[in-house]
């Protein structure tokens, strides 16, 4: 892992997603290096030469450049990350997203995050002294062996559920992003989320191509036929929708 200290020039970015103003990536690169990720275009940008998930760059001014940016934006929405997750691994070293969380906590923007990782609770703390903030994690599977195939270097399924759970006990707003739909049991899935969020989005996949080769290593090929799609995602709907859960499909 080639890892770099960076300074950037700006940290808000404007975005063209529905209710999103802006957004905030205090890392470029990712350790998760999922097999599906689309934020791979994001290497052009970098200058590295390594494979996507073999090098990070922290911006280390970014909570300063957040302070000074903040002074001309005090309405909106900002999601933290778009193109890395904000929670991987070297977050615990940096506290990159710590930093700039402290700084939205006293500013009147309202955030939403999404993550793969349980370093989120960490920052319970903070959630709770933000005014509007809501906190995502991305569970893609049940099964903890479709998770290694796909998303090796993330947190175990299991943690991921373990933090959705706590963030929600301590009070904090969640929802689960359940995207790309990755081989499972649908109904599995839903009773272990359920308890736990009020709101879920579900997206099939929108780049089977990229994680193709491992559907193949693994006899998976099965699951990208437009028919496991329909039928998982029909029934996470259903199941997910008996317990009042609001259900989306992206």
């Amino acid at each position: 892992m080639t890892v770099r200290e960076v300074t950037a020039r700006t940290i808000l970015t404007k975005t063209g997603i529905p209710g999103i103003n802006w957004c905030l990536n205090p890392y470029v690169g990712c350790q998760h290096a999922c097999a599906y990720c689309y934020a791979t275009f994001m290497k052009k940008y970098s200058g590295h030469d390594e494979p996507w998930g073999e090098f990070v760059d922290a911006k280390i001014n970014a909570p300063g450049l957040l302070k000074r940016e903040l002074r001309r934006r005090r309405e909106g929405r900002v999601v933290v990350s778009s193109v890395t997750d904000c929670y991987q691994p070297l977050e615990a070293r940096f506290k990159l997203t710590r930093a700039c969380l402290e700084i939205l906590a006293i500013s009147t923007l309202e955030v939403s995050i999404l993550t793969k990782s349980d370093l989120v609770v960490r920052d319970i703390d903070l959630f709770k002294r933000m005014p509007c903030v809501e906190v995502g994690l991305t569970i893609t599977t049940d099964r903890e062996d479709i998770h290694q195939m796909f998303e090796p270097h993330s947190s175990a399924i299991a943690d991921r559920l373990a933090a959705l759970k706590q963030l929600s006990k301590s009070g904090v707003s969640t929802y689960v992003f359940i995207g790309p739909v990755l081989p499972m049991n649908p109904e599995k899935l839903a009773e272990a989320i359920a308890p736990y969020t009020k709101s879920v989005l579900i997206d099939r996949m929108n780049y089977p191509w990229k994680a193709r080769q491992v559907y193949v290593d693994h006899d998976l090929k099965w699951a990208l036929d437009p028919v496991f799609f329909e039928e998982t995602q029909a029934t996470l709907v259903a199941r997910l929708e008996r317990h009042g859960i609001e259900t989306e499909v992206v």
